[in-house]
């Protein structure tokens, strides 16, 4: 059974959200995505200054048998990408919570409500 934090927000695409304390939102895949997709290899990430609109395809994590693209959450600008996850792509298999691809500032009508808790995104895997 994948883990999934109780702090974190999630999308039914399979990323993963935390809220930081500047307002930022830092974004990565979860446990459900890295099991599913095998041993990844590749990761090609937004450019920071990048303006994303909701649910927009703005990342790819490439595996040994897939590749998944990676959806915004919600409508905003990458401030930062994880270069260290891009040297080192294996990482995400080892903890997909701990180590993050990239980090939104939200629009100013950004819609975050529609993302899941922790309980709800346990009852969207259960029926996947």
């Amino acid at each position: 059974m994948s883990k999934v934090p109780s702090e974190l927000k999630y999308t039914d695409s399979h990323e993963w959200t935390r809220l930081e304390d500047d307002g930022s939102v830092t974004i990565g895949v979860t446990d459900h995505a890295q099991e599913a997709l095998g041993d990844i290899v590749f990761l090609e990430l937004p450019e920071v200054g990048r303006k994303l609109a909701h649910k927009e395809n703005c990342a790819v994590v490439e595996s040994v048998k897939a590749a998944s693209d990676v959806y915004a959450p919600f409508a905003g600008e990458v401030i930062a990408v994880n270069q260290a996850a891009v040297d080192a792509p294996e990482s995400i298999n080892a903890d997909a919570y701990a180590v993050w691809l990239f980090k939104l500032r939200p629009a100013a009508n950004a819609d975050m409500t529609a993302l899941l808790d922790a309980a709800a995104y346990q009852s969207a895997l259960a029926e996947e």
